[in-house]
C-alpha cells in the first residue's frame, strides 16, 4: 500500500475513534466541561516535563501550538493553564469537529487546523512560543524530517518544543512484554494491523474502519531529526509511567500507569525538550 493510502486509512480510523473517545469514560468530556479547574492527566504529565524550561510565568501568557490534538481536551487544558493564541492541528476532521464543540462549550477561542502535522508550517502562518505533542503521536507519521523542520519553523526564536510519547521499546514488544517480537529501529516501512476497538474502555466492535498503519521511530531517529532541523536538545528522559494501561503488568499511579513491583524495569515513556536558537 502507498503511504498516502495508509494515511487515508488512518484518517478514516481516527474519524471513527473520535466518536468513541468523545463518549468514553476515559476522556470524560462531560466531567471535564463541568469542572473548569480540570486539567487532563496527559497535560499534567507534559507540564512536569516542560515547565523547567519555561522561565518567569511558565506556560501562562505564552502562545502554544498542539500537534495531533485529537478531540481537544488536552489542547483546552493548555488554555486553562494560561496559554494564549492556542492552536491545534490534527489529520482527522471528525476529531476537530468534536474539539471545536468542546472548546465552544468551554468558552474557549481556539483555532483548529486540519492537516498532516508533518507539514504544519504550511498550514499555520505564524510562530509560537511553545509547540507540544504527546501520548501516542509519532507512530502515525511515516517520517520525521518534515515534522521536525515544521516544528523548527513554527517556533519563535528561543521557543520551546516538547514531545512525550510511548517509548519505542514497547512497540518492539507489540505492547505485550516481555519478549521482542518486532523492530525497535525505524526505517523499515509500516506495521499494519486490524482493530475494531481503541484504547478507551468497552470500545471493541465500535469501529468499522479497522485498518491501522504505524511507523517505528527509535529514540536516535527522533533526536536526530530535531537536531538536523536546527533545534537544540535541552533534555532527554526515559520515564517509568505512561498514560494508558497498555498491558497487564501495569498498575495505577499518580501519573497514570506504572509497572507492578517485581517485573523488569523498562521505560514506558520518553520525553524530549528542544529549543529553537535565538540567533
Amino acid at each position: 500500500m502507498h503511504i498516502a493510502e495508509a494515511i487515508a486509512a488512518n484518517r478514516a480510523n481516527w474519524d471513527e475513534r473520535a466518536d468513541v473517545h468523545a463518549r468514553s469514560l476515559m476522556y470524560g468530556v462531560e466531567g471535564f466541561l463541568a469542572d473548569q479547574e480540570s486539567i487532563s492527566t496527559v497535560v499534567r504529565n507534559d507540564l512536569s516535563i516542560l515547565e523547567p524550561h519555561l522561565s518567569g510565568t511558565g506556560i501562562r501568557g505564552r502562545s502554544l501550538l498542539h500537534l495531533q490534538c485529537h478531540i481537544g481536551t488536552d489542547t483546552i487544558s493548555w488554555a486553562r493553564l494560561g496559554a494564549v493564541d492556542v492552536h491545534g492541528v490534527d489529520l482527522s476532521p471528525n476529531s476537530l469537529r468534536h474539539a471545536s464543540r468542546i472548546a465552544s462549550e468551554d468558552g474557549r477561542e481556539i483555532r483548529w487546523v486540519e492537516g498532516d502535522v508533518r507539514f504544519a508550517s504550511t498550514l499555520v502562518d505564524r510562530r509560537f512560543d511553545v509547540v507540544v505533542t504527546s501520548a501516542g503521536t509519532i507512530v502515525w507519521l511515516p517520517e520525521l524530517g518534515d515534522w521536525a523542520r515544521s516544528i523548527h519553523d513554527l517556533l519563535e526564536p528561543g521557543g520551546v518544543f516538547m514531545i512525550r510519547d510511548d517509548h519505542p521499546i514497547l512497540g518492539s514488544m507489540d505492547h505485550e512484554p516481555w519478549s521482542i517480537s518486532d523492530d525497535y529501529l525505524g526505517g523499515d516501512g509500516y506495521r499494519t494491523y486490524d482493530d475494531s476497538g481503541s484504547y478507551t474502555e468497552n470500545s471493541a466492535g465500535q469501529i468499522n474502519q479497522v485498518g491501522n498503519y504505524e511507523w517505528r521511530h527509535d529514540l536516535g531517529e527522533v533526536v536526530g531529526a530535531l537536531l538536523e532541523a536546527g533545534l537544540v536538545i535541552e533534555a532527554l528522559s526515559e520515564l517509568p509511567y505512561m498514560d494508558w494501561p497498555a498491558f497487564d503488568d501495569l498498575v495505577p499511579c499518580r501519573q497514570g500507569w506504572e509497572l507492578r513491583p517485581g517485573v523488569p524495569r523498562i521505560p514506558l515513556n520518553f520525553a524530549v525538550v528542544a529549543r529553537r536558537p535565538s540567533a
